[in-house]
């Protein structure tokens, strides 16, 4: 019997690794292994993870795919990884894949077509995880409303952003699509979300609205698609190219000293979010005299903090993951928030 995987995408900060989370936590004794892929090299979304206090996730379960977006390395990064997995004395019951925010899901999945794995594992389903309230303000479009007139007069034109064809995708191989951060919009913008993201959705696929990513784990992790074996029905904008380039967007790391007011820099993050359009912020931060890691996440404007876990030996430091399209000025960034840029 084949082992089902599901891939879960979703642009940056939808909030895939909440879903992981919720899975994790209602695993019901299953055995599911990650597989994690960033945009960005702090390895956050591991550090999320494996912080969770979860019972039953362990290191070993969580792979991090650390050596580019999962869509362009597969053969040389995801094929090994997933060998590793199936090799196991104890193989897991369910197998996770978290891509990067910036990741196109459809040749992960034609990576299962690949007789290393094609005989061992199936692609249960494509879980599309979506924030809601960015697609109500028109994130994923410099102008919707302007580049859909445009496309109306002229078949031809393709306006399209790197955000949205990025967005588009994702949604084109979904077979369930999430509505997250539904509780941040009221009943009449939830639904103009849902049927503007029901166009780029394929025939059947559902659509449901959640907060922070909690839904039934059944929903999410029974639905028995066999994606591999329908990848004709999942168009792609990059269908037929050999590779995707993510040249129009970038990531550096911020170093900061010890950080005694996090309320300011939240103020200044939201400052540098409006004055140089960045599109996610995550990482860890040092608050003197806690003894716990201060998380921080941020899409845009909005932005999350927590206290996870306390700090190991030697670990305690802070730094994030800055996230925008290409063009960032990281001088004026890092002169904001009073930082210096950490070598990767």
């Amino acid at each position: 019997m084949k082992i089902p995987a599901t891939v879960i995408t979703g642009f940056l900060g939808a909030g895939k690794t909440t879903l992981i989370r919720h899975l994790l936590a209602n695993a019901n004794g299953r055995r599911i292994a990650l597989v994690i892929n960033e945009f960005g090299d702090l390895g956050i979304d591991r550090e999320m993870v494996t912080g969770c206090g979860i019972e039953g996730c362990e290191d070993d379960d969580v792979l991090e795919l650390a050596n580019g977006c999962i869509c362009c390395t597969v053969a040389d990064d995801f094929l090994p990884t997933m060998e590793k997995l199936l090799n196991r004395p104890e193989p897991p019951d369910h197998i996770v894949i978290e891509t990067s925010g910036l990741a196109l899901p459809k040749p992960l999945v034609k990576a299962f077509t690949w007789p290393e794995i094609r005989s061992r594992v199936t692609v249960d389903g494509v879980v599309a995880v979506v924030d809601a309230p960015a697609v109500a303000a028109g994130r994923f479009a410099d102008d919707p409303d302007a580049v859909d007139a445009q496309r109306q007069a002229d078949d031809m034109l393709d306006h399209e952003s790197p955000l949205e064809e990025v967005f588009e995708d994702q949604l084109l191989c979904a077979d369930l699509v999430l509505l997250n951060k539904s509780d941040l919009i009221d009943a009449a913008t939830l639904e103009r979300v849902r049927g503007d993201v029901a166009r780029d959705m394929r025939p059947g696929a559902k659509a449901v609205a959640a907060v922070t990513s909690a839904v039934d784990p059944i929903i999410v992790l029974g639905i028995g698609a066999g994606a591999e074996d329908d990848l004709e029905s999942r168009p792609s904008h990059h269908d037929g190219e050999d590779d995707h380039d993510h040249d129009d967007f970038e990531s550096f790391i911020a170093a900061l000293d010890p950080v005694a007011d996090p309320d300011d820099l939240v103020e200044r993050l939201k400052g540098i979010a409006v004055a140089h359009d960045v599109l996610r912020v995550k990482g860890f931060l040092d608050v003197p005299e806690k003894p716990m890691r201060l998380v921080l996440q941020a899409v845009g404007p909005r932005i999350e903090t927590y206290y996870d876990r306390p700090w190991n030996d030697g670990e305690r430091k802070s730094e994030l993951v800055i996230i925008g399209e290409t063009g960032l000025d990281r001088a004026a960034i890092l002169a904001t928030l009073g930082g210096r840029e950490r070598p990767v």
